[in-house]
């Protein structure tokens, strides 16, 4: 794919060096000459230097040809014009990173509906972390309404040696709750099936509604 990405701030630079490492064609726009010198000199990335709330400056990526474009600016109004202008050109699939939560209806009215909120994925991987010990990672869905979350299968856990699907007709076992990948020692991901058993030292990515994430993590981790 053909990538613009507007702000190349530490996050944004991070999620261009990233797609730049999959494969993906990478341009990077920033007002910051330092900045842009860097992407280009260290990292290879094609860089522009100017305002991306100027159309000219957004023309000059050769936007109208980009697949997508995300606006990872400091101020939602200027990721708003970004995103704006990138409508307008022709782009379908356009990205902002939102900072301040009362813009979701701005940017809804102004049909930009791919909105990431830091508050929100920060909050809730912070905020679950503190709640249950054993989880190591997690991200809030949707309207956080739902979480993911990895933990590792402690040794003497009750659920070790059960398959997936002895585990999904256990009493305890939260309704919501979805076994999505498990990790192999070798880096690599499976997908669970029915007849996939859990093992001690296993770590597991689960997906449950917010109020049952506390009796998922009961559920893999209680002897």
């Amino acid at each position: 794919m053909k990538i613009v990405i507007v702000g190349a701030g530490r996050a944004g630079l991070e999620v261009a060096m990233h797609m730049t490492r999959i494969g993906h064609n990478v341009t990077v726009i920033d007002s910051d000459e330092a900045v842009t010198r860097r992407a280009s000199q260290q990292h290879g990335m094609v860089a522009l230097t100017g305002d991306a709330t100027v159309a000219a400056v957004l023309e000059e990526s050769d936007i109208t040809q980009s697949d997508v474009v995300v606006a990872m600016l400091r101020r939602d109004a200027d990721n708003l014009a970004v995103a704006l202008l990138a409508r307008a050109a022709g782009v379908k699939r356009v990205m902002v990173r939102m900072r301040d939560n009362a813009y979701r209806p701005v940017y809804a009215a102004a049909g930009i509906d791919r909105v990431l909120s830091e508050t929100e994925l920060i909050t809730g991987a912070i905020a679950t972390a503190i709640e249950h010990e054993a989880i190591r990672h997690a991200m809030m869905l949707g309207d956080g309404s739902a979480i993911a979350f990895e933990l590792t299968i402690p040794e003497g856990s009750r659920v070790a040696g059960s398959t997936v699907m002895e585990l999904a007709v256990r009493p305890d076992f939260p309704p919501s709750c979805v076994l999505a990948a498990f990790y192999r020692q070798d880096g690599g991901v499976e997908a669970p099936r029915g007849s996939s058993v859990v093992l001690a030292g296993m770590t597991v990515l689960l997906v449950a509604r917010a109020d049952e994430v506390a009796k998922a993590v009961e559920t893999f981790t209680r002897a």
